[in-house]
């Protein structure tokens, strides 16, 4: 019989490298006519049908306060070839710096919201924020994707992964299974 004894306990304050969130984001706001960026590895998909993501962003974020200001952002998903763009990127604040002009990140005019897309990420999601309830509690945005784009010239992107500790994953082969989603067919 197996029993706790045969298991290692892991601490509580490392549960989130057990179970990673999604993909390493990179969020944009604007606020009076000023574009930030901050990097984001707190984030998951919550439905998929109307889409709805959440993400954490706390008031020691910059970012914070453009986004309980404004109500809208995008979510900028960079590929694992601007892994150390993405580390930098989250090692300064934009209260000190234009991370766009440091960064040579090129921001492009969203459509829906008025924070811009970053033209080197494969894909950008305008999003407005839908709801505040776990703001307060958890810092946790609820955010309603409005248009979406995609970089056509990278077909499969390699998104970066972080694993809690300074060290990250790149997405890997793609096992293919459709024909086993036999209850889940209409999301092909």
């Amino acid at each position: 019989m197996i029993t706790t004894a045969d298991f290692r306990a892991h601490p509580l304050d490392q549960v989130h490298r057990l179970i990673e969130p999604g993909p390493v984001i990179l969020l944009t706001t604007q606020r009076h006519g000023t574009p930030n960026v901050m990097t984001n590895g707190f984030n998951m998909m919550v439905r998929h049908a109307p889409p709805m993501i959440a993400a954490t962003v706390g008031p020691w974020d910059h970012s914070y306060r453009a986004l309980v200001e404004t109500g809208e952002c995008v979510i900028a998903v960079p590929t694992a070839d601007m892994a150390a763009t993405v580390v930098d990127i989250g090692n300064c604040s934009g209260a000190d710096v234009d991370k766009f002009q440091r960064f040579d990140l090129t921001a492009v005019a969203a459509r829906e919201v008025e924070a811009p897309l970053i033209a080197e990420c494969h894909a950008n999601i305008e999003c407005r924020v839908a709801d505040t309830s776990l703001v307060g509690p958890y810092h946790l945005f609820l955010l309603e994707p409005v248009r979406a784009w995609t970089d056509p010239s990278r077909p499969a992107p390699e998104l970066l992964h972080h694993r809690g500790d300074g060290t990250f994953t790149v997405d890997g082969p793609v096992l293919d299974l459709k024909e086993r989603m036999t209850k889940w067919q209409y999301l092909l």
